[in-house]
């Protein structure tokens, strides 16, 4: 079992609204049929860039050794016992979690099953060209760097609106099911996630920690960066709030 130090308990929390966008209330095929084509170019490259880069953010997390975010927890340990390799594991996991929709009526975006695979090929692609970081020296900037390239990358591909991730769906659709509320979801799922994932070996410490509470503020302030203009042409698209529901574990 890999144990970074501080070991913790921890979840994030992130909620994006939109507004201005008369196109906000609809699905995300519906959006993408009434726009204009260079819009939906522009929210398909931010989606993959951010997909991809959610994925690469998240192995520089595993190479620094100090805590990752709480499903990569899960996932790290439940490669730790089945040999296979992280990004693999987060495809399986994900595709799990996705078929738990069908009870709770969640409907997936482009983006969604898009989130199941291209997150999982990139962690592995990554993972194979970035060494393990094995002194404080170096386990410190790929540490910083993950955690600010995972918001930037939360900042694309939220943006985009092609959908949530499996997990978040995971989360608003028990939600909806049960009356309670995001918050609680969230906390419930991700407390036993991180758990389950440390008793099989998976990395929690300062990196955990540190990812539980700089998440929202990088989230919002990228979302802010990344924000669409309004389809009407009017302004931009942009999150309003305390992030706190939004896709930040694809």
């Amino acid at each position: 079992m890999r144990c970074a130090s501080t070991p913790q308990s921890v979840t994030s929390q992130a909620t994006a609204t939109t507004r201005g966008d008369p196109l906000s209330e609809s699905s995300p095929q519906e959006r993408s049929a009434r726009e204009p084509s260079g819009r939906v170019v522009r929210r398909l490259l931010q989606l993959y860039a951010g997909l991809v880069l959610y994925g690469a953010s998240s192995a520089l997390l595993v190479q620094a050794g100090l805590g990752l975010e709480p499903w990569n927890v899960l996932h790290q340990g439940l490669a730790e016992l089945t040999g296979l390799s992280i990004g693999v594991v987060s495809i399986g996991v994900g595709a799990a979690v996705l078929l738990l929709w069908i009870p709770l009526r969640q409907r997936p975006g482009l983006g969604t099953v898009s989130n199941v695979f291209v997150v999982g090929l990139a962690m592995d692609g990554t993972l194979a060209c970035v060494p393990e970081a094995r002194t404080l020296a170096a386990q410190a900037p790929l540490l910083v760097a993950g955690l600010v390239l995972n918001g930037v990358a939360t900042g694309l591909y939220i943006a985009a609106a092609f959908g949530p991730g499996p997990r978040d769906g995971l989360m608003t659709g028990l939600h909806r099911r049960t009356g309670r509320s995001v918050r609680l979801m969230r906390t419930s799922v991700e407390v036993a996630v991180v758990a389950t994932g440390f008793a099989l070996g998976g990395t929690i410490g300062v990196g955990t920690l540190l990812y539980a509470v700089t998440i929202g503020p990088l989230a919002q302030f990228f979302l802010r960066v990344f924000a669409l203009p309004a389809a009407s042409g009017g302004s931009a698209v942009v999150a309003t709030g305390t992030p706190g529901g939004a896709i930040l574990r694809p």
